[in-house]
């Protein structure tokens, strides 16, 4: 008989491997392999996220991470930019391929003209010849390809060349206008040549297992996830949620059980936990599920307590007054709001540490 594994179960067993039961005493390399990478769509939010997820840690420890090349940001899962260990970048920068090579059906009447046989190559010798920014690289293959929409050019290079962000000393690791450079020569080695789908498939289950076929494929946007996990069914677990669903997971993977703790904590935009799953139950209600995204489609930051998500927050600074302002979906109750109060005010000193005052309120419209 499969064992039945209810919204709160799934909750425990996907934070422990979301290393938000507890801070870990981890390195930030070991833990961005431990989560399969984590969205970069914008390069602060991975600060926050390992802030949030590791025992100590600062800023500069990224940053050293960056520039030794043990992580890289680059397009990965879903077409969006990810932070991933330089060893997963090159494993599986190949079964990603498909799913880039579908992308480019939305540039629809666009792609007239666009030739990837041509393209390709001609991209990969610019960013030989030194790291650009995506404008320079438009720019310059318009001039080769005077008759393909420039954007569809750009798209192509960044969907179907293997690049990598080039990091710097800005705060947060990179400018607002980063420069690209190709990744074998930055990482020293090519892209595997066969795609790794079902190697991907046990790493995504041991960060966000257990989980269906269908939540495997809204995390990595590979519509192959289904028989990749079917072919390694002996291997796993089969388990089946409160309706009836199929869940596949590690079979020595951790499933603490409902009643284990879960500290408040604050998730930053874009983080890969409220992206990763079809059914986001077992981080936020299906009611609230809808202020997750704004109308151009941000991934709002949310904020943790007793294992899900309540609510959103932001921050302001002005006049050296660093604040965090929560806006719960629902009231909460006043052991929130202590728990809350005092992570977010460690938040707020990591944030701005420049700060002479930080403050952690509910906002007046929440």
């Amino acid at each position: 008989m499969t064992d039945t594994l209810s919204v709160r179960a799934l909750n425990r067993a996907t934070l422990a491997r979301q290393l938000l039961l507890a801070r870990e005493p981890i390195t930030v390399t070991e833990a961005v392999r431990a989560l399969c990478g984590m969205q970069a769509q914008e390069p602060k939010p991975p600060f926050l996220g390992l802030w949030t997820r590791l025992t100590g840690f600062q800023a500069s420890d990224l940053h050293a991470a960056l520039h030794d090349r043990s992580l890289v940001r680059a397009t990965m899962m879903r077409a969006t930019l990810h932070l991933m260990t330089g060893d997963d970048y090159t494993a599986f920068r190949t079964a990603m391929q498909p799913m880039l090579d579908g992308a480019l059906r939305v540039l629809g009447d666009r792609a007239k003209g666009l030739d990837l046989q041509e393209v390709v190559p001609a991209a990969r010798s610019l960013l030989e010849e030194e790291p650009r920014t995506f404008n320079e690289v438009r720019a310059l293959l318009q001039e080769e390809f005077p008759d393909v929409n420039d954007r569809a050019l750009g798209y192509a290079v960044r969907l179907c060349v293997p690049l990598v962000m080039v990091p710097t000393q800005d705060r947060w690791g990179f400018p607002r206008t980063a420069r690209f450079t190709l990744a074998d020569g930055w990482l020293g080695t090519a892209p595997a040549t066969e795609s790794a789908i079902d190697e991907l498939m046990l790493r995504y289950l041991a960060a966000y297992g257990p989980a269906s076929a269908a939540d495997a494929q809204t995390w990595s946007g590979l519509s192959a996830s289904a028989e990749a996990l079917d072919r390694l069914r002996p291997e796993l677990r089969v388990f089946a949620d409160d309706k009836g669903r199929e869940l596949f997971d590690l079979p020595d993977a951790p499933r603490p059980g409902e009643d284990v703790p879960a500290p408040a904590r604050f998730l930053p935009e874009f983080d890969s936990l409220v992206l990763a799953h079809a059914d986001r139950r077992r981080i936020i209600a299906d009611a609230h599920r809808p202020s997750l995204t704004t109308k151009n489609l941000r991934v709002r930051a949310v904020f943790l307590w007793d294992g899900f998500a309540r609510g959103i927050w932001e921050t302001e600074y002005k006049r050296k007054v660093a604040t965090l302002r929560l806006r719960p979906f629902e009231p909460l109750p006043q052991a929130a709001l202590d728990e809350l109060t005092a992570e977010g005010e460690s938040l707020l000193q990591f944030i701005e540490p420049d700060a002479k005052e930080t403050v952690v309120s509910v906002a007046d419209d929440a």
